[in-house]
């Protein structure tokens, strides 16, 4: 897998990360079917991609973007779609972990 194509899976499997989490919590505790198993679905996505990634990203780099794609694009959704709070806090916390994902995107291997 080429280092662009392995970028992309690995953006892709964070966005899925997000969509994983968001279904999670419209299944309520697996109780709804429908979204348990759309919440399976994009859990099984992502791990694949995430896999794939990692046949050419190193580990550490690849689960810490994937990680970050993940937690800053959830507390957007929380906000967008549950009413959850965006304080200048939380902006900042997320606007760090952005920064951790530039700087490990642009740092050499």
């Amino acid at each position: 897998m080429s280092q662009t194509a392995a970028w992309t899976a690995l953006v892709v499997a964070g966005l899925l990360d997000v969509a994983w989490a968001v279904s999670m919590k419209y299944a309520e505790g697996y109780t709804r079917p429908g979204w348990s198993l759309a919440s399976l679905v994009f859990l099984g996505l992502f791990v694949y991609l995430l896999g794939r990634a990692l046949e050419a990203l190193p580990v550490g780099t690849a689960y810490a973007v994937w990680t970050g794609i993940g937690a800053a694009g959830t507390v957007f959704m929380g906000v967008l779609l549950f009413g959850e709070t965006l304080n200048p806090a939380r902006v900042g916390g997320v606007v760090l972990v952005l920064a951790g994902i530039a700087a490990l995107r642009l740092a050499p291997a």
